[in-house]
């Protein structure tokens, strides 16, 4: 990759400095110890780049957060945006919009099965939050059963449904969540030896856990459709049928939650088309919008709705619907299908991320494992590849963080913005990414990994 900084600006440094010091000095940021914490001023963003005040220019492969799809400020997205603004700004949830209506008709186009209402809501985790309160008032039971390697939000029940490490300073062990443990053949729980086995030996532990806390008390089994803050981890083939089966045979109601990874992160407009599987409840937010204006939602099966045909549903949310939102939405999906975005995506990672990142993992001793599917990758970088020892511990910070750290700051020298987690890097660039640009990732990432083999054992 070319040199992304040139030389220094005074003026841009001083104005860099300015909004710096007004971040730090009114606003608190999430997951983060405030002093400890030096957030880049960033400029400005277009397609899958953005830049600072000094002109220093990054490549995003981390999508801002897993959502900028088509990637930043596409024209016909921002135009729909304004023009909807200048026509009406808002509306209470309460009444029909067009533009609402017109979201919602796109949305349950293009899920899977018989998934054709839609509830609003601002984000992913306030989608799932609604998705276990419809499950627990569908079934009338108070459980719900989530995995250990998961992330479904940071409000009250969904953090407690969270598996990983992010739930230990919220877990308030009321919330009436079990956990149990998913297929992870490369870290497997179960001892497999082949992916079939892990799926096999996954399921029979998943009813094991079903059986032994009571299937009358169970509301809804909560699973990502690929698992994406714990890693990336792409379900063997078999084990969402399992659980869509077990989920029948128990009266369970099967939530997906697809905020990551809908609306053709992984080459699919949703994931759950890989395996062939419908849910009762699907969750989505992120990619439905690209981000440009928050939104979120529950894609509802017709069982679940009919429960609350009659009977009110005691939720909603102020901003549910919001018509900026869902003009924002309308307009994505229309690029998205106008474009091809989606098959682009497929594209990508078949013909360009796949084989990149594996020839990247024979040429670097810390690469102990690539895994994804479509614009979502993951590397699981290792000290030891034969032992498999992470290149960082589990929940690391500090000095034990170290080698992550030094490799995610090579990653940003060379001009790569990286998405870390615990020892992996996820490579989650727009689904519209170029194929040049995904070559200027790769050799970015290639360089930065010199880094990180430093740490390994051979």
């Amino acid at each position: 990759m070319d040199n992304p900084f040139p030389a220094v600006n005074t003026a841009a440094a001083d104005e860099a400095a300015r909004v710096k010091a007004a971040d730090r000095a009114h606003v608190f940021h999430s997951w983060s110890a405030q002093e400890l914490i030096d957030p880049l001023a960033v400029a400005g963003a277009e397609g899958a780049y953005f830049w600072d005040h000094e002109g220093n220019r990054y490549l995003d492969f981390s999508s801002a957060l897993v959502y900028t799809n088509i990637g930043y400020q596409h024209p016909r997205v921002v135009a729909a945006i304004q023009e909807q603004a200048g026509r009406l700004c808002t509306l209470a949830p309460g009444f029909a919009v067009d533009v609402r209506s017109e979201a919602a008709r796109l949305i349950a186009e293009r899920t899977p099965g018989d998934l054709d209402k839609v509830f609003f809501t601002n984000g992913g985790a306030e989608a799932v939050e609604n998705a276990v309160r419809m499950a627990r008032l569908h079934t009338g039971r108070p459980k719900v059963l989530s995995a250990y390697r998961s992330y479904h939000g940071a409000t009250s029940t969904a953090i407690n449904l969270t598996g990983d490490a992010r739930r230990f300073g919220n877990d308030s062990a009321t919330a009436g969540v079990v956990h149990f443990w998913g297929p992870f053949a490369y870290r497997s729980p179960f001892y497999s030896a082949t992916p079939a086995e892990e799926c096999e030996r996954a399921l029979r532990h998943l009813e094991d856990t079903v059986v032994f806390e009571g299937p009358a008390s169970i509301a809804a089994i909560v699973l990502e459709t690929v698992g994406g803050a714990p890693g990336v981890l792409v379900h063997p083939d078999g084990y969402l049928a399992g659980v869509r089966e077990l989920c029948d045979r128990y009266g369970i109601v099967f939530v997906l939650d697809e905020v990551m990874v809908g609306f053709g992160r992984t080459g699919r407009w949703f994931a759950a088309e890989h395996w062939g599987v419908t849910p009762d409840l699907l969750c989505f937010a992120k990619g439905v919008t690209s981000g440009y204006v928050p939104l979120g939602g529950v894609a509802v099966s017709a069982a679940v709705a009919g429960t609350f045909a009659r009977r009110p549903y005691p939720g909603g949310l102020t901003y549910s619907g919001h018509v900026l939102a869902c003009a924002a939405a309308v307009a994505t999906i229309g690029v998205m299908e106008e474009e091809g975005v989606v098959e682009q995506s497929a594209r990508t990672g078949a013909e360009l991320l796949g084989p990149g990142l594996r020839a990247l993992a024979e040429r670097h001793p810390s690469v102990g494992e690539v895994r994804g599917l479509g614009t979502f990758w993951a590397l699981e970088l290792v000290r030891d590849r034969a032992t498999r020892e992470p290149l960082v511990p589990y929940n690391a910070s500090g000095a034990d963080n170290a080698p992550m750290a030094e490799f995610a700051a090579a990653c940003r020298k060379a001009g790569l913005w990286p998405l870390t987690a615990g020892n992996r890097i996820h490579i989650a660039p727009p689904c519209t990414i170029a194929p040049q640009e995904v070559a200027a990732g790769l050799e970015a990432l290639d360089a930065a990994l010199a880094v990180a083999d430093a740490h390994t054992a051979g």
